[in-house]
């Protein structure tokens, strides 16, 4: 078997049995890819012949290049589902990556945008321009439904059910859900779809899709990340945004105001509560006003 009719099976197995979407499969393969130059910089040809000893000075060499404990864990996670497939599949008996472990990664919490923040950089957008008007519509949506980017871009006109506030999205997996969408986002949709996207030249195949880039054809994710980073640029925002940011920003205060965790589990699209919990972390004078308020040796001392 060689490296070529390896991806393609291991791709179909991704898609078919595992319901990955297509960008989880791009990231595997992204991963795998790492392994196959460096197999065939040393003339191994078949991925079913490599063995622990070659794994192990595979994920060596990349620790040596890469000083991120995430990304060299995500190569592992890659490379032993790889081989499990393998295995799986009667190519080979033992997967060589089983002993190696990955390096410990610490909770990182995302970072959010206050709510003046957002206002911030939404008033940095150049409104008299068309692509002013589009760009403000994609920051609202994307802070008023928590959508993921690749869910943005793929947002189509028949998933607006505005008469119900709702909003179809298509997540991970292909796996839908209805999420709430406020008349306040539902405004600048409309104005969206009425003074700029009515009037553009639609590229066939694109007339369902709602946020178009000049030529009428989809917007790329890449396209949403430059809009926002120069958007939080010009507004001198000092931390590092991406779309993302705004899912985490619209989680987080959902969250401070009372929406419980369940619900918020739903929005998102988390297939487990355990994602959506790292959304719980306050700050040092949340917890102790919450201490203050609510634990009875405090209260008796302010009695």
């Amino acid at each position: 078997m060689d490296w070529n009719s390896a991806f393609i099976d291991f791709n179909e197995y991704l898609l078919l049995e595992k319901g990955l979407s297509q960008n989880t499969q791009l990231a595997y393969i992204r991963d795998l890819n790492k392994l196959r130059i460096f197999a065939e910089l040393h003339n191994e040809s078949n991925p079913c012949l490599i063995d622990k000893f070659f794994m192990q000075d595979f994920v060596y060499d990349f620790a040596k290049k890469t000083k991120s404990d995430k990304s060299q864990a995500r190569l592992i996670s890659s490379l032993k589902a790889f081989f499990n497939f393998l295995q799986i599949e009667d190519r080979r008996e033992d997967n060589p990556v089983e002993l190696i472990e990955s390096p410990k990664i610490g909770l990182r919490l995302p970072d959010t945008l206050s709510h003046s923040e957002i206002e911030k950089i939404i008033s940095t957008i150049d409104l008299s321009m068309p692509e002013g008007t589009r760009n403000r519509t994609i920051i609202e949506t994307l802070y008023g439904c928590g959508l993921r980017v690749s869910e943005l871009v793929n947002l189509k006109l028949s998933d607006l059910f505005f008469e119900e506030n709702f909003i179809r999205v298509i997540g991970k997996g292909d796996k839908q859900r209805l999420v709430p969408i406020s008349d306040w986002t539902i405004k600048y949709i409309t104005i969206y779809k009425e003074t700029v996207r009515s009037h553009q030249n639609i590229k066939p195949k694109n007339e369902d899709i709602l946020f178009l880039n000049r030529r009428g054809g989809k917007l790329t994710r890449e396209m949403i990340f430059i809009i926002v980073k120069d958007a939080a640029e010009r507004a001198g925002i000092c931390k590092k945004v991406s779309p993302h940011t705004f899912r985490h920003s619209f989680a987080t205060v959902l969250l401070k105001n009372g929406a419980d965790l369940r619900s918020i589990q739903q929005m998102l699209g988390h297939e487990s509560i355990t994602t959506t919990e790292i959304y719980t972390h306050l700050d040092k004078q949340q917890l102790r006003d919450a201490i203050e308020k609510y634990h009875p040796f405090y209260r008796k001392n302010l009695e």
